[in-house]
């Protein structure tokens, strides 16, 4: 327990302490000042909406994925399994270098888009984008171990009651499956909001359009306005967190829900 806790400590609560510290540079009133500002607000917009419709997409799209991967076999399961995992070790920079080169204007789907009236490098949309392509491999790789438990049987026995296909998805299989979707839809949003390398490069980061909180900090950072990057970084801090913990405790109701066998 010493040891765990002494870790944690210098790891995690360490830092944050310190981070906390440093805002109480600020007064109130400076603090207050820094968070209003149309620029940071903006910026706080942009990160934690996008972030979380692309939890939301991610949920939703993660799971299709994982049905296909777990309840089937086809040529190349196998291959695009470990796809799934590319974002994981792909460094962030040469994500965000790939996605800008690939909705460019002239791109391979930029192009295409564009003539549809769809720009999606150096806007919003491609903040987005980006959030998405980080975010799916937590949504997939945490569920698909929990689907890969649930036994057919267990939906076999629904049909064989008078249950529909829609019925045994929505009473059988999401229950068992909520839990699984509530956290990885929490990794898939905290790993968003915090998102600076592979977004940076596609976002055009023009201020009140489509900056996001992590770059205005490190632009405070860079210029020595450190306290004015803290109380940033707070906010972000204390948002994140009790956004997941609310999911962590919707979570809980959830698994308290499912009957047990």
């Amino acid at each position: 327990m010493g040891l765990t806790l002494s870790w944690l400590s210098v790891i995690i609560l360490i830092p944050l302490a310190g981070l906390f510290l440093k805002s109480l540079e600020l007064s109130p009133e400076q603090f207050w000042n820094i968070l209003s500002s149309r620029r940071t607000l903006n910026a706080l917009r942009v990160s934690f909406g996008l972030a979380f419709a692309a939890a939301c997409v991610n949920l939703v799209m993660g799971s299709i994925i994982v049905w296909a991967l777990v309840r089937y076999r086809f040529p190349g399961r196998r291959l695009f399994d470990a796809i799934v995992d590319v974002p994981f070790a792909l460094p962030t920079a040469v994500a965000g270098v790939a996605l800008t080169a690939l909705f460019a204007e002239k791109g391979w789907l930029g192009a295409p888009l564009a003539a549809l009236g769809i720009k999606v490098a150096f806007t919003p949309l491609g903040i987005f984008v980006a959030m998405i392509f980080i975010g799916i491999p937590f949504v997939v790789r945490t569920v698909q171990p929990v689907l890969q438990d649930l036994d057919v049987e267990i939906e076999e026995a629904a049909g064989s009651l008078g249950a529909s296909r829609w019925q045994t998805i929505i009473r059988v299989i999401l229950p068992s499956l909520a839990p699984a979707l509530l956290t990885g839809l929490a990794l898939a949003f905290a790993r968003a909001v915090g998102e600076y390398g592979s977004v940076i490069f596609i976002a055009g980061n023009l201020p009140n359009v489509s900056e996001i909180a992590p770059l205005l900090i490190v632009i405070r950072l860079s210029e020595f306005r450190y306290a004015d990057a803290t109380a940033i970084a707070v906010v972000m801090l204390v948002v994140s967190f009790v956004i997941i913990f609310a999911v962590n405790r919707l979570q809980r109701w959830a698994q308290s829900r499912i009957p047990v066998r």
